[in-house]
């Protein structure tokens, strides 16, 4: 019997089918944030020969119905609806793809397959790209095995698209496997495309062996964090990359730790590509994105209003409700620790927000571990729409809300994210977090008895009601506090 998933946690499933690989996402739930549950991904290399042939490679074919079978008993068990399969550059370029796409119809009676256009592609690309970057400006450039999608990002909204035949399969049998001509025929192909120009402020990346090439400077640079999705670098950074991987021996390639062999013929060619589209503009930085095409699917089947809900506070929102005590605390700290806030900017509140909806996750972990297994929740969290200084500030914040001592070795990676100023603010906030639950056990009725009041030179906490005092507890918090923000303590019992 398959899976019946809840009501409230229902399941979706689709597969890309691409020019290089295919690969099933199963999504669970509906939220503001895809929470994948399943991905799985098989190199089938169905674009191979494209170029010569005008036809799908024949043994790709007979592994992807295969492949197919496989994944829809997957989605299938997993109690996943809707389930569908989209095809890509290679399928909807072959002579042979509808055909393709019949066999496979026939093969599995009653499973959506739609063969993307090169617009409905990127479009969809630059969705799931948004999805986790909502205010994305600049240029999306999406590479698979057959294209690249190119989409024109204005601050959160879709511009102008167009499809290049500049996949990395595409690309190297189109130059016989010469990367001098590779990076003429790119130039030649992108100085058909006038608004790249126009620049924005980043160049966002999405597409497999882009990704690798960001693990490659993750690694070598020994960056805190060997997360892809967000990982910024600066153009100058991104061209020498570039450039590195381009320039480098398969011998070279293949000692790289955790790179896949068969990325390693396509990884020269998405470096051309991205060394190119770094020249044309003057972005600030280049940015990669884990999210493309299946989110932007994941995000179409969501209700407008949920696309709609800001994601750091959706995905707080969902924090507190699965893992808080009591999901209407939250609400009542961010007005309880505002006084100590009044020139915060828009940013600074959204991640405040965002700290004290999380502020309570670790309140079922055990107590030995409960600072760092808050600080790794936090910090490593998957799909939501946070840069990683972003994810360090909320980690910080939270190991010190669950005292965790300023100096430990575990909050290294936060202490590298983040700049001074940004840490500072993070402790301010995790010790009026550590005061707040002090005084409220966790509940809005006793916190509603207490109050901050920031004045001239004095932080003062005001008691009122049965059930709060000023303890040795709750003074050496505040003392700690009003430290932290240059003010004396006083406690005012009323």
């Amino acid at each position: 019997m398959p899976y019946a998933p809840p009501v409230d946690a229902p399941r979706c499933a689709v597969v890309d089918l691409g020019s290089n690989s295919v690969r099933l996402v199963v999504f669970e739930g509906r939220s503001r944030n895809p929470l994948t549950i399943f991905n799985e991904k098989a190199v089938l290399r169905l674009g191979r020969g494209l170029v010569d042939t005008g036809r799908l490679n024949a043994e790709g074919m007979q592994q992807a119905l295969t492949v197919l079978h496989r994944y829809q008993a997957v989605a299938h068990a997993m109690g996943a609806a809707p389930f569908e399969v989209l095809g890509t550059a290679a399928v909807r370029d072959a002579e042979n793809g509808i055909a393709f796409v019949a066999a496979l119809e026939q093969a599995m009676p009653g499973v959506s397959i739609r063969i993307l256009t090169g617009e409905q592609e990127a479009r969809l690309s630059a969705e799931g790209v948004l999805c986790g970057i909502p205010e994305a400006d600049g240029v999306l450039a999406d590479v698979g095995g057959g294209s690249l999608e190119l989409v024109r990002l204005r601050g959160g909204t879709v511009g102008e698209v167009c499809t290049l035949p500049l996949g990395v399969i595409r690309l190297a049998e189109r130059v016989g496997g010469d990367l001098a001509a590779a990076r003429s025929l790119v130039d030649a192909e992108l100085g058909g495309v006038p608004w790249l120009r126009e620049a924005g402020e980043a160049l966002y990346l999405v597409g497999g062996a882009w990704r690798a090439m960001a693990r490659i400077h993750i690694a070598q640079t020994a960056y805190p964090l060997a997360i892809v999705h967000h990982y910024a670098i600066d153009r100058d950074a991104a061209r020498d990359l570039a450039g590195a991987v381009a320039g480098a021996s398969r011998r070279a390639l293949e000692r790289l730790p955790g790179l896949s062999r068969r990325r390693i013929d396509d990884l020269p060619f998405a470096a051309v590509v991205m060394r190119r589209l770094v020249r044309v503009a003057a972005w600030r930085q280049v940015v990669f994105s884990a999210n493309g095409l299946r989110e932007g699917w994941y995000m179409r089947q969501m209700p407008a209003a949920l696309r709609g809900q800001d994601p750091v506070l959706a995905a707080g929102r969902d924090s507190a409700r699965r893992l808080g005590r009591d999901p209407t605390l939250p609400a009542a700290l961010i007005e309880w620790i505002a006084p100590l806030f009044a020139d915060e900017d828009a940013a600074a509140l959204r991640l405040r927000e965002a700290a004290c909806w999380m502020s309570d996750i670790g309140s079922h972990d055990h107590p030995e571990y409960r600072a760092e297994q808050t600080f790794l929740r936090v910090l490593r969290q998957p799909g939501v729409a946070l840069g990683h200084p972003e994810r360090a500030f909320l980690a910080l914040t939270l190991a010190l809300r669950y005292e965790a001592e300023p100096e430990a070795p575990f909050l290294r990676p936060a202490r590298l994210l983040l700049e001074t100023g940004a840490a500072r603010q993070a402790e301010i906030i995790g010790l009026a977090l550590r005061l707040a639950y002090t005084l409220s056990a966790g509940t809005p009725d006793l916190l509603a008895r207490t109050a901050l009041r920031r004045e001239e030179r004095r932080l003062s906490l005001l008691l009122s009601g049965g059930g709060v005092f000023g303890g040795e507890a709750v003074m050496r918090r505040l003392d700690r506090l009003a430290q932290a923000v240059g003010l004396e303590p006083v406690i005012e019992a009323g």
